[in-house]
């Protein structure tokens, strides 16, 4: 039996590489590509993400990468190629809407293995901020009309999205008490391991700094809803469009705090419910820095299962928010009646990390009860191994399992990264000559030719300090 040994341990060697090789982070797959993004290379970045994504169709990371995807061909210009790529995401999303629970099979596979096996279906604000960015494409390719269905839509998912996070967090609570039913010894072990004081306080150590983002009620994307209001006011159809964005900009100042500029824009829209035609405006939305991003750690558990010493790695990797600190802002607006600068609209730090605090439970938990599982698993696995080929056997079943489970010991880190860190706005009239200069704090600057006596959006993107200011304007008929 011992000459056996360095074959097997050949076998072993194989099979870690494999297992390793397949079971990289959401983080790790886009590094590359998200250098390119974080650099300013967003033709790069869009090529890339390009390729991921037809690579990633049909499988468990196909929605992830299209909206990337999707968000990169935007900055980079392409804006025919970024709305296909939105639409591919929306009929995935809606594919997976449609489904009233995971399955069964697939539940059962991410226990065994890691919730990064389950496939990525989205989250409320990437259905939001989907049917947002349908709009503005719409706007910057001329379809006007063709907005106004996307922003009713993106309404209405924010509408949804308390009932679609009350719905989440029963149906987690039902699957974690099957689990419990059927898994008593294990889910014994989860409820010992969250009472470690070492599992505490690393759990206390990762988490704590989440409860200093700033969240929004309802689960609403304050951007999405000035937008809302943006376009209501501009391509009124009748009353009920202008009461609608007097509303939208009303919900907008008590979501972002009071500020002269959406003062003004609500001063406007009152105005226009009144029967006052709207004066010729320019509304600046600017989308700076990176949103935050999922990294991991790992949690070493202690063992309460039976048969301890047959079992020597036993550990839970846990997914973390990570905040990315650089963002260009504020911008300042030049014109010949004065200067503006903008504001924050709205905070992705928050609305991603409401969302991370509301799965974090749920997460959690099935990750503990995954890991003792597998626990369970191995130690069966290395005792027969012992008991039927001996004490060599049981040692290279030993270093397989613990191979085995450290290699898929991953957490589910995919986040949608392309969006901006922040969006930040402001508003102001129409200057006569039509010329309106953009500045930066990093000194980047770009002269913009607005048509006098038109209402236009301008649109400015700032990936990082390292990328150009990309600078479109969309006129309004």
């Amino acid at each position: 039996m011992p000459t056996l040994l360095p074959a097997r341990l050949a076998l072993l060697s194989a099979l870690l590489a494999l297992l390793v090789s397949g079971c990289q982070t959401y983080e790790q797959k886009t590094a590359e590509t998200k250098g390119f993004w974080s650099g300013g290379n967003l033709e790069a970045a869009a090529a890339d993400f390009t390729r991921k994504a037809e690579k990633a169709q049909g499988g468990k990371d196909a929605l992830v990468y299209r909206l990337e995807q999707a968000m990169a061909l935007r900055a980079s210009g392409k804006i025919a190629e970024s709305q296909a790529a939105f639409e591919q995401a929306d009929e995935l999303i809606q594919r997976f809407d449609d489904r009233a629970k995971t399955s069964v099979s697939r539940e059962t596979g991410a226990l065994l293995s890691n919730q990064a096996n389950l496939p990525y279906t989205g989250r409320d604000y990437d259905r939001i901020l989907v049917s947002t960015y349908k709009a503005l494409n719409h706007l910057q390719s001329g379809q006007f009309d063709k907005a106004r269905p996307e922003l009713i839509r993106a309404y209405q998912r924010q509408q949804d999205a308390v009932e679609n996070n009350r719905r989440r967090i029963e149906r987690e609570r039902k699957e974690i008490e099957e689990a419990a039913a059927s898994k008593a010894d294990e889910h014994q072990s989860v409820l010992k391991a969250q009472a470690d004081p070492q599992v505490d306080g690393l759990m206390k150590k990762n988490y704590g700094p989440l409860d200093s983002l700033k969240a929004y009620a309802d689960y609403a994307n304050p951007f999405t809803v000035y937008l809302d209001g943006v376009y209501f006011l501009s391509f009124s159809t009748g009353a009920s469009d202008l009461e609608r964005a007097r509303k939208s900009f009303e919900r907008v100042q008590a979501m972002s705090g009071a500020n002269r500029h959406i003062a003004a824009d609500l001063a406007v829209a009152e105005k226009a419910a009144n029967g006052e035609r709207p004066p010729p405006r320019t509304y600046v939305i600017f989308e700076t820095g990176l949103a935050p991003y999922r990294g991991q750690f790992r949690l070493d558990l202690p063992l309460f299962i039976v048969g301890a010493n047959r079992v020597p790695y036993v550990g839970a990797a846990l997914p973390t928010l990570e905040v990315n600190p650089d963002r260009l802002a504020p911008l300042t607006l030049t014109t010949s009646a004065g200067s503006e600068t903008t504001v924050t609209l709205a905070s992705m730090d928050g609305i991603v990390g409401q969302a991370f605090r509301d799965e974090l439970p749920g997460i959690v938990t099935k990750t503990l009860m995954s890991t003792t599982i597998k626990a369970t698993a191995a130690y069966f696995v290395n005792k027969t191994a012992e008991e039927q080929g001996g004490s060599v056997a049981g040692l290279v079943s030993m270093l397989a399992t613990a191979a085995t489970q450290a290699a898929v010991n991953i957490a589910d880190t995919r986040t949608w990264t392309t969006l901006p860190k922040e969006y930040q706005f402001c508003s102001m009239p129409t200057p006569a000559d039509g010329k309106l200069k953009v500045s930066a704090p990093n000194g980047q600057q770009a002269e913009v030719a607005l048509a006098p006596g038109s209402t236009s959006l301008m649109l400015v993107r700032s990936v990082s300090p390292l990328s150009p200011l990309v600078v479109t304007t969309i006129r309004f008929p």
